[in-house]
């Protein structure tokens, strides 16, 4: 039986695979999942990476009355498939994995935040300008 923790690593890893899906970073959980679930077999890594598609093609297709029920009986399915894998692990590949899991997260956790954009300004004159964008900017005029 798994501790609440690694519980929750694979309740996060299913999350994380729904909120990346459709996003800039599906392509960094989608390879990182498929590895952690491949475990260096490049067969299983393969089949995994079909897996992710799959899903990725189902939260797309959702209407929009369906989509928050798909995205949470998808991130159910590999909830279930993360804490299968963290399971059936001795104790010192199961720690490894739990490692290489929250690094994904991680990941995807730092790429689908907004980007920031820092400008320093010194010694300018600022007349009819504009700034456009989205996200967090930081100016600091000096």
């Amino acid at each position: 039986m798994l501790v609440e923790a690694l519980l929750a690593l694979a309740a996060a890893g299913g999350g994380a695979i729904v909120q990346a899906a459709g996003t800039d970073a599906w392509n960094g959980v989608r390879s990182g999942i498929a590895r952690v679930l491949g475990r260096g077999e490049q067969g299983r890594e393969q089949g995994e990476l079909e897996r992710l598609d799959r899903t990725q093609a189902v939260l797309d297709a959702a209407v929009e009355g369906e989509l928050e029920r798909v995205q949470s009986a998808q991130a159910a399915v590999w909830q279930n498939r993360l804490e299968m894998l963290l399971e059936e692990l001795p104790e010192l590949q199961r720690q490894q994995v739990a490692a290489e899991l929250q690094a994904v997260i991680d990941q995807a956790g730092a790429t689908g935040k907004g980007q920031t954009v820092h400008n320093d300004f010194s010694g300018s004159t600022f007349e009819k300008s504009a700034v456009q964008g989205s996200g967090t900017q930081h100016n600091t005029f000096n």
